[in-house]
């Protein structure tokens, strides 16, 4: 746990002042990592000491068997820590995760933690910038909002079966062939398979995000118009959690990168597309939320510095998610409604991508090509 050497003087007042996470019965050669650091666990390693107060999410991965540097799936949790804080975490070689511990034994450490000094790597104070400027608008409450109930983020998602078929006469009640019978295709093969549901209390709690970008009774004239401009679905995502404060929402956009960035949580990453698709489509919106939206762009200034800048690129289509999405953005950010401090921020914004990435965004907007929408049933247009 190799680190920058500290002045003295500046190890004791932070050793002092500062939080720190024990953690029992990690086996040696696993990986365990807090914020944006991670590393290889070594015989002496029993946590970290020196952590700044605030939010952290720790994790850690199983080693494998035969040693090597592969490890299992990653596992981990946020936590908010306090001045002199001492959390005590235990390793579950079962579920391959660390819980916390009974909650006796972190005063215990407390009063015992200057004999645990040399077995306590130092917090990664260099990347504590890189990692404040990720999680600046997540607070302690939005967290536990957002975090699963088992308190547990797995970059593997724990399923049940949506209905039992263990054994033969479950599937003979579900007319599904048995388990032996040979397929004539993929996709029967494929059908065969049985449904999965997130176990409960697994899931992250993010915002129901609407499949439906207009009202029920929608004319197909109006139909068209918020299949263009989503700031009615950004209204329903608002009005569901954040009503009272709209920045809000950039806390969860900031936990959901987090979770896919260093948690390896894949559906975490389909959420953040979808929710900046919301925020980027919504015209209405961003003249009505401008404080929301000149916040917007330092939340994704810092996030896609972390992101090669080929990852949004569709392996099929070759379509650059990102670069689509922030075209419409930019348009719509010209607006005579829209404030002067959020355009010119967005001018500089676009200004950064273009050359940082090489993106293209003076092309025509997709959104400017006709709109194709289906119209609900029973709908007719004259």
């Amino acid at each position: 746990m190799a680190a920058p050497r500290l002045d003295p003087e500046l190890a004791r007042q932070l050793f002092s002042e500062g939080a720190a996470v024990v953690v029992l019965g990690l086996p040696e050669g696993a990986e365990f990592g807090i914020d944006y650091s991670a590393w290889a666990v070594g015989p002496r390693f029993r946590g970290v000491k020196m952590i700044p107060p605030g939010l952290h999410f720790l994790h850690c991965s199983a080693g494998r068997a035969g040693g090597g540097r592969e490890t299992g799936p990653r596992t981990g949790f946020f936590l908010s820590l306090r001045r002199r804080e001492v959390r005590v975490l235990r390793w579950d070689a079962a579920g391959e995760a660390v819980g916390l511990a009974a909650a006796g034994e972190a005063e215990a450490f407390r009063e015992n933690l200057q004999e645990m000094d040399g077995f306590l790597g130092p917090y990664p104070y260099e990347t504590l910038k890189k990692w404040v400027s990720l999680t600046s608008f997540i607070s302690e409450a939005a967290m536990k909002k957002l975090q699963p109930e088992s308190g547990r983020i797995c970059a593997f998602s724990e399923v049940l079966p949506v209905v039992a078929g263990r054994h033969t006469r479950d599937r003979a009640e579900q007319h599904l062939p048995r388990f032996d019978a040979g397929c004539r295709s993929y996709a029967e093969g494929m059908a065969r398979l049985p449904q999965m549901k997130p176990k409960a209390g697994t899931e992250i709690r993010f915002t129901e995000l609407p499949k439906q970008m207009y009202p029920e009774g929608a004319t197909p004239e109006e139909i068209t118009r918020h299949s263009m401009d989503l700031s009615y679905a950004l209204e329903k995502v608002i009005s569901q959690r954040y009503a009272s404060q709209p920045l809000d929402l950039l806390a969860e956009l900031q936990f959901a990168f987090i979770c896919f960035l260093i948690g390896n949580v894949y559906d975490a990453f389909e959420h953040w597309k979808r929710l900046l698709n919301i925020l980027c489509r919504s015209e209405d919106a961003i003249g009505k939320y401008q404080d929301l939206y000149v916040n917007l762009i330092s939340v994704l200034y810092h996030q896609l510095g972390e992101i090669p800048a080929d990852f949004f690129v569709d392996i099929i289509s070759q379509d650059n998610f990102l670069t689509s999405t922030l075209q419409v953005f930019f348009s719509c950010t010209c607006s005579a409604a829209v404030d002067e401090t959020l355009r010119k921020k967005a001018e500089k914004f676009k200004a950064h991508l273009t050359k940082k990435f090489k993106w293209d965004f003076e092309a025509e907007p997709d959104d400017c090509a006709p709109v194709v929408v289906e119209l609900p049933e029973g709908v007719q247009v004259d």
